[in-house]
């Protein structure tokens, strides 16, 4: 005997069912919109919007944030490259990946990307390729992440490399299996967002022989600031 989804609230007919789902920009108005607070790197905006028109107006705080490139840089063996950060608002010391901000003017997503990689890993890359993007907390933050699979890796001469500051100075390197970080992301031991999505994502596009990700410079629409 077949089995069926059950319907959500009163209204079944809400439900989608069908396998294609896909998110999408909304046509709801902002009545107004202010700067609540200024930061260092990011601001808090007020906003008043409306979600249909005479349904009363609901205000919302959150991070308005320029936004991030990430980078899982991946060997010949099929090894990814991880970083150990201190991040002191959690008070731990995590295993992540290559990323940084989009607070470049001018600059691209995938030369930002480039210009992290060769930052934080001392590394430069001749093949890239969308993972795949991803928002880490739409119900505050305005923050957006892209991340790209780095492959064809060449190391930076030590000549030519960053001068590692703060937090940064005391990353640690290492290169882990992508079976072994799967199991460690199912088994709690890693936390850092964008490593997370990055390893699940990179298991399940390697079943294609990584044929069906996006070319490096595909537009990024859902970003905030690039639409």
């Amino acid at each position: 005997m077949g089995t069926h989804a059950p319907g959500h609230g009163a209204d079944s007919a809400a439900v989608h069912h069908g396998q294609d789902v896909e998110d999408a920009l909304s046509p709801r108005r902002v009545l107004s919109s202010d700067t609540a607070y200024e930061g260092r790197i990011w601001d808090v905006r007020s906003d008043a919007f409306e979600l249909s028109e005479g349904s009363g107006v609901l205000h919302r705080d959150y991070i308005e944030h320029p936004g991030a490139v990430a980078i899982l840089p991946m060997d010949d063996d099929g090894r990814i490259l991880m970083l150990r950060q201190y991040r002191h608002p959690v008070g731990m010391d995590l295993w992540e990946i290559p990323a940084g901000l989009l607070d470049v003017d001018g600059e691209s997503n995938l030369d930002a990307a480039a210009r992290e990689l060769a930052e934080e890993a001392d590394l430069r890359a001749s093949e890239w390729d969308v993972l795949v993007d991803f928002f880490t907390s739409p119900g505050s933050s305005s923050e957006a992440i892209r991340i790209f699979l780095a492959r064809g890796l060449h190391e930076i001469p030590h000549s030519d490399r960053h001068e590692r500051t703060a937090e940064e100075a005391e990353i640690q390197f290492a290169w882990v299996d992508l079976d072994h970080a799967v199991r460690a992301v199912l088994a709690g031991r890693l936390h850092n967002p964008s490593a997370v999505v990055a390893i699940l994502a990179a298991d399940a596009a390697r079943r294609t022989g990584f044929g069906s990700l996006r070319p490096c410079g595909t537009p990024w629409p859902a970003h905030p600031a690039q639409r």
